[in-house]
């Protein structure tokens, strides 16, 4: 059974959610308010987070931005906004989906289960892709940058296993928004861009050039990492 964590100020429509879930295997504790939702993380190990956008105190944004400062965690955000600028805001934070409220609960489970197959699953080709100073384990999901792990949300290590999967070939933001189902086209290339540069700067040295992914301009982007000689 996957254990969720659900940080919503509605009460009634959390209980209603959690049962709902229980269908499909999924247990999911409830938390009112951002301090009691960040406790509830810090004491159990929770596959996924649904996080309101709308909460009162500390915005949904705001408890995005610290969980992603210590926690790889898959977070969908829930929003009863449809501003575009608000969805990529969620993104830009580290979110790896979001779902736009009045939804329909199939459509939530069928986004949880997306998210959570792709936490989990093993690839079936090479098993590591080793280049210079970065070593991607798609067995253990893992990513080690000149000899440190590097945390990644579960949208993050897609995005870079795509990448590094066709090193030296140009990859469109069309084809990145089609291999990472989660992500809604509604938002565009913009959210694309913004994950860049997420991942971008989790694999560089503060201070120093960025490095393995470059920009081809109108195009798309490219992995430019060496194949490691020992690999």
């Amino acid at each position: 059974m996957k254990s969720l964590l659900l940080i919503d100020d509605d009460e009634r429509h959390s209980k209603l959610l959690r049962d709902y879930l229980q269908r499909f295997d999924i247990e999911l504790d409830c938390a009112y308010d951002a301090d009691e939702g960040l406790k509830l993380l810090q004491s159990r190990d929770y596959d996924l987070l649904l996080l309101d956008v709308m909460l009162p105190g500390r915005d949904g944004f705001d408890i995005c931005r610290e969980v992603r400062k210590s926690d790889s965690i898959p977070i969908i955000m829930l929003t009863a906004r449809g501003d575009v600028i608000d969805r990529v805001s969620g993104l830009e934070l580290g979110a790896d989906d979001y779902i736009a409220k009045p939804f329909e609960p199939r459509e939530l489970v069928a986004r949880i289960q997306s998210i959570l197959r792709r936490a989990t699953a093993n690839t079936g080709g090479q098993q590591q892709l080793v280049f210079d100073g970065i070593t991607i384990d798609q067995e253990a999901r893992t990513v080690r940058v000149d000899g440190d792990e590097v945390e990644l949300t579960s949208m993050e290590y897609e995005l870079l296993v795509l990448l590094a999967s066709n090193a030296g070939k140009k990859i469109s933001r069309d084809e990145i928004l089609s291999n990472l189902r989660g992500i809604d086209a509604a938002i565009l290339t913009r959210s694309v861009d913004i994950m860049i540069s997420r991942l971008r700067s989790k694999l560089r040295d503060p201070g120093k050039p960025a490095r393995f992914i470059q920009t081809i301009w109108g195009r798309g982007y490219l992995f430019v990492g060496r194949v490691a000689k020992n690999a």
